[in-house]
């Protein structure tokens, strides 16, 4: 299967996306990794994307569209894959289109996380880290320390990092809304798009979204 993944930010999508592509046995391809590959292994495509990100400005969709093309194009994708984080706007959206046209396949399903609003805004505003270990991750309402403020496994300060304030979390909600969403439209268009509720256990998730694409 040909998948993309979108949802908004606290949705789930990277633990879902691994789940998904375990479960479907094809290859997950998220954004993150992309670059981190091209950058690390000193691709043009890694380079050309460092020089924007050192100079502070955002990456032009050229390149991310490439670094996605060679990364769809490698031997263990021929079967399928699932998209996380890519395309992240309708120019990008267009551009797969093109890109799985030349290969002469299509997708088979978007994957549309739905999660209010409010609840984006509790799940990543309330997410507390370690300190002395940032692998220690806590919330306060799902995942509480057994003292507030507490590492429970080395007693290190808990804090809330930036990228996690409400107001920040507002901020990429509306990025989101504005650059994002709208290539749920364009895929609807497409008679593509699956939505299901991101709410509830992990596992809870998973299930609806395997059920879903199923069918």
């Amino acid at each position: 299967m040909r998948i993309v993944l979108v949802g908004p930010p606290g949705a789930g999508k990277g633990t879902q996306a691994a789940y998904l592509a375990q479960n479907l046995a094809i290859p997950h391809i998220s954004t993150g990794d992309l670059f981190r590959a091209n950058i690390s292994q000193g691709t043009a495509l890694g380079q050309e994307a460092q020089s924007y990100m050192k100079a502070g400005q955002l990456v032009p969709d050229s390149v991310t569209i490439g670094m996605a093309k060679d990364r769809m194009e490698q031997s263990d994708a021929e079967g399928g894959f699932l998209l996380d984080g890519f395309p992240r706007n309708v120019a990008q959206a267009e551009a797969l289109d093109d890109i799985l046209k030349e290969g002469g396949v299509q997708l088979d399903a978007v994957l549309d996380l739905e999660v209010p609003e409010d609840e984006v805004v509790k799940r990543i505003a309330g997410r507390r880290i370690c300190r002395n270990d940032s692998a220690h991750v806590y919330h306060v309402t799902y995942n509480a320390p057994k003292t507030e403020g507490v590492c429970d496994v080395c007693g290190g300060e808990l804090y809330q990092r930036e990228d996690d304030s409400e107001e920040t979390v507002r901020r990429r909600l509306e990025v989101y809304h504005t650059e994002t969403e709208p290539i749920i439209d364009y895929y609807r268009a497409q008679n593509l798009v699956v939505t299901i509720s991101a709410l509830g256990k992990v596992d809870e998730v998973t299930a609806r979204a395997m059920d879903a694409l199923k069918k």
